[in-house]
């Protein structure tokens, strides 16, 4: 798992890139089917896409089989999968807890907002 604080890059505005922000991990599977279809209608303009995990939700990733899973799915597809810091110390996570195809980022819903000014594509879940 990355440790830190994860901070907006600058990413190009050609491609088309998207971040969801989602309050449940179980909505995780399609999620991903949404990101196969987006980026077959793309083609070459497909970007980067990005999950944000934030919320009460964090409580059920440590040791969740199914999520293990489904976040290799994530690595297979280039989708990064970010886990919200201020989440974890709020529900009392061990960040060490989270699988190390988690990004950690400090805060969210700011990350989130960061990656919308520089014109990715939003959604909130």
């Amino acid at each position: 798992m990355v440790l830190g604080t994860v901070e907006a890059q600058e990413f190009s505005s050609e491609k088309h890139n998207y971040v969801v922000l989602s309050k449940n991990i179980k909505q995780l599977n399609p999620v991903l089917l949404t990101a196969t279809a987006l980026a077959d209608e793309d083609g070459a303009n497909f970007g980067e896409f990005f999950v944000i995990i934030c919320g009460k939700t964090v409580q059920n990733i440590p040791n969740n089989e199914d999520l293990k899973h489904l976040l290799q799915k994530t690595k297979a597809q280039n989708i990064r999968v970010f886990v919200c810091g201020i989440s974890l110390k709020k529900f009392n996570i061990d960040p060490n807890k989270i699988p190390n195809t988690m990004e950690l980022t400090e805060n969210g819903i700011l990350y989130g907002f960061q990656l919308a000014k520089q014109g990715f594509i939003t959604l909130t879940i």
